[in-house]
């Protein structure tokens, strides 16, 4: 199970981190809201693997039966280390590239108030929050935390699916529990 843990993980991590590090360079142009959908859309491609991930185990460790615990078992370790990955590239993107990442998104969610007509009250809560995120993602701890709940429920749903999908259990006929074939049943 290790070993298909770790491959399908870390390939979906990988592509989730490829995806990252090929749009997050051109957010200002797609947007903040259409680069959410972006991101998010990734993450399902990404997760992905998960699917195959447990259908490997079943087919080529389980002898082909899984149930749904041991299938949700593996894809969820799956998504675990995909998510890691995702954190670990989004750490080194932010601190090495992008460290001005907060205050553009804190000058797009002011920009935005401002622009649906908000108050002054309401825009200068909406800065003080912004300098409060800041704040969180300035620390690598904070940071890691709150990227990890960023593709976390992605990967469970995908893994729930997933392991509802390919969940098998022996018939009754392969386990040889049937009728007992006689004579009389031919």
């Amino acid at each position: 199970m290790k070993k298909i843990v770790i491959t399908f993980g870390l390939i979906s991590g990988a592509l989730m981190a490829a995806f990252m590090f090929a749009t997050l360079p051109f957010l200002e142009k797609i947007g903040f809201d259409r680069g959410l959908f972006v991101g998010y859309t990734s993450m399902v491609l990404a997760f992905i693997l998960v699917f195959f991930g447990i259908r490997s185990y079943r087919e080529n460790v389980s002898g082909g039966q899984i149930t749904f615990g041991r299938a949700f078992a593996v894809g969820i370790l799956i998504a675990l280390v995909a998510c890691v990955c995702y954190v670990v590239a989004w750490e080194i993107i932010y601190f090495k590239f992008m460290p001005d990442f907060a205050d553009k998104y804190a000058s797009y969610i002011v920009e935005k108030a401002r622009t649906s007509g908000a108050t002054q009250q309401v825009i200068d809560a909406k800065l003080a929050q912004m300098k409060s995120l800041k704040a969180m993602l300035d620390n690598p701890f904070i940071n890691a935390a709150m990227t990890f709940v960023e593709p976390f429920p992605v990967g469970l749903i995908v893994t729930l699916i997933s392991a509802a999908i390919l969940r098998k259990k022996t018939t009754a006929a392969a386990r040889g529990e049937g009728r007992p074939i006689t004579a009389n049943t031919i």
